[in-house]
Order: C-alpha cells, then sequence, then structure tokens
C-alpha cells in the first residue's frame, strides 16, 4: 500500500502543548509506517490557503468568528479531500467561564465543525461535552488524547519521602488558577514545603504580587524541558478552571509524581491513570488537599502505570481515523 500524505495545518507556533504534539506527530515512527505526517503553520485566519496536495488534512486552527472564513476557503478550495479538525480549546468549562452568548458561540461551533468530515477530542471528557451538547454527529466524533513521547518521564526515579516541593507548570493565565494556588498555598503552615511556578505569560506580575508576602513561594520562569522541571518536584498542583485535556498532569503521572487537579473537562482523564481530584476550587478546599499531601509519604494509584502505551494507542487513534477517512483499514499493534 502507497504511504499517504497527512498534512497537518497550524496557526500557532508559539511553545506549548499543541506544538510538542505536532512535533511528536511529525516523528512519531508508528505513525510513520502507514502516512507521511506533515506540520504547515498559517497566519491565523488567512484565506490565502490554496489547494493542498494531501491525502488527508487535518486542522489544528484555532475557531472563531474572525477565523471562519479560513476554515470554509479550506473546505472550498478542497473540496474531495477528506478534512478533519482537532479541538485543542474549547470546553464545558471553557464556555461556563468565558461565554456569555452561549447560543452563538454554538452556532459557530457547529457551523465551522460541519465543515470537516472528522472532529477528533482531545480527552474523553471534551469528547462527550461536544456530544452531549449537539455540536458534532456521533459518526463524526472521535476522541484521540494528546500525547507527546513520554520516555524521558518514565526514566525519573519516584520522588523519596514526604512531599515538600509542589510545581505548578503553564502559562501564567486566568485559566491556570494559580491565583487560587496561591492563595491556598499561603493558607497551608508548614514552613518547610515550597511552590515553584514555571512558565510565563500576561497574569505573571499580578500572581507574584499576590505571593510576595509569601516567600515559600518562587518563581522560575519558562523552561523548555519539561522533564526536567518535573525532576525538581515531588508533587504537580493543576487547579486550571478549564483544561481540555492537560497535557502536564499525563506528563507528571508518567514521571510517578502525585497530582492534584480540579474536577474539570479534560483533567478528569487522568484520574483513572492516579490523579487525585479536589472537590472543589475555592482556596480552602486546596489548601487542605496539600496539607494532606505535605503530611505523608504519597502513594499513587495502582493504576498510576497503566497508560505506558499511551504513544502506542495515540498512533493506532491516528492510524484509525485517517484509515476511516481514506476507507483504508488499517493493522494496529496489538
Amino acid at each position: 500500500m502507497t504511504r499517504k500524505t497527512v498534512i497537518h495545518l497550524c496557526d500557532d507556533d508559539t511553545a506549548g502543548g499543541v506544538t510538542r504534539v505536532l512535533d511528536h506527530i511529525k516523528t512519531c515512527k508508528l505513525m510513520a509506517q502507514d502516512a507521511q505526517h506533515e506540520v504547515m503553520y498559517i497566519r491565523r485566519g488567512t484565506t490565502k490557503i490554496g489547494r493542498i496536495k494531501a491525502d488527508v488534512i487535518v486542522s489544528h486552527l484555532s475557531v472563531s468568528w474572525r477565523t471562519l472564513p479560513c476554515h470554509i476557503t479550506l473546505r472550498a478550495l478542497n473540496p474531495t479531500v477528506p478534512l478533519m479538525h482537532v479541538e485543542h480549546s474549547y470546553s464545558d468549562g471553557f464556555l461556563k467561564h468565558n461565554v456569555k452568548r452561549k447560543g452563538r458561540f454554538a452556532t459557530l461551533l457547529r457551523t465551522t465543525y460541519a465543515l470537516y468530515d472528522q472532529i477528533v477530542a482531545v480527552s474523553h471528557a471534551q469528547g462527550r461535552w461536544l456530544a452531549e451538547a449537539g455540536l458534532v454527529r456521533p459518526t463524526q466524533l472521535a476522541v484521540i488524547q494528546s500525547t507527546v513521547p513520554y520516555e524521558a518521564f518514565r526514566s525519573l526515579s519516584a520522588p523519596e519521602g514526604a512531599v515538600k516541593v509542589f510545581g505548578a507548570i503553564g502559562r501564567m493565565d486566568r485559566q491556570k488558577g494559580f491565583d487560587v494556588l496561591i492563595e491556598a498555598f499561603k493558607k497551608t503552615e508548614d514552613p518547610n514545603i515550597e511552590l515553584r511556578f514555571y512558565g510565563k505569560g500576561p497574569e505573571e506580575e499580578a500572581l507574584q504580587d499576590l505571593a510576595k508576602s509569601d516567600s515559600r513561594i518562587k518563581f522560575m520562569g519558562y523552561w523548555s524541558n519539561p522533564s526536567l522541571v518535573l525532576a525538581s518536584l515531588d508533587a504537580v498542583l493543576m487547579p486550571s478552571r478549564w483544561e481540555a485535556y492537560g497535557l502536564v498532569a499525563a506528563e507528571a503521572l508518567q514521571a510517578k509524581r502525585p497530582v492534584l487537579l480540579n474536577n474539570v473537562d479534560g483533567l478528569k482523564d487522568h484520574i483513572e491513570n492516579g490523579a487525585t481530584v479536589v472537590m472543589a476550587s475555592d482556596a480552602i478546599t486546596w489548601s487542605r488537599s496539600i496539607t494532606k499531601l505535605a503530611s505523608r509519604k504519597p502513594q499513587l494509584a495502582p493504576n498510576t502505570y497503566a497508560n505506558h502505551r499511551a504513544e502506542d494507542v495515540f498512533a493506532d487513534g491516528w492510524k484509525r481515523v485517517v484509515g476511516n477517512l481514506l476507507h483504508q483499514p488499517v493493522a494496529l499493534k496489538p
């Protein structure tokens, strides 16, 4: 069988989860067995796309009223090519925290998604929301959890002794709930624990100002190597207000670090692999959860390592959806 060409379109080349997943797609040997995956970065919202020579086109593009003409142009100029869209951003939590005119927003998503033959959700929770909200047809939806190579994380030794160094990793943005986390940590009383933030973003100055009264809270800036970050931590905290998936949680669990997270969106996907849910998102509940974790040596759930084949599952998922679009059955790895 001739190897097919799959072109992935992206309009965001900043360092982050999406670009890291795309880097994995480009270099994954398992995926390359059946198709050549290439990434093409384009200007956000552009309609100067043209015809794309590919057997399948995959959109990782942003969805908004401003970018809708880009999606329409992509479909119009490539009418016979199977199109997929991967939804990296939107979720039920995003809707609740950011959208006032929910009916109008739903119209935008339905209109955009209808242009594609396949919609890929990046978590099971996000997929359920897309289906239950009637934003996609059931036959149009697939779920492929975002994945990067985890070998560097698996090679890390588990922390020894009680949890002392907590970490929060990600863009300094309202989405991540770092303001609540700082308030929560300030309420803890143990002078020997520490909270480290890794990342940059628009709220960095405000967060530093909020934390300045507590010398245990430190801002480490952006580190390009996430496995080095996790090697320096005993546990990871994710109080996100919304999160389509939460790649940091997957990496931390593969690195044998306990994870505390909010019970929202795609973060729920990580519970079965050992993450612990903080049942309320307020600072008092988070403070109690942090104190509890710091008071004992953590024991990860028995199924923490159940997802060690995540890269294989990811590759098989892509093989399946591409094969289905091309009406070609694929032999998946047992």
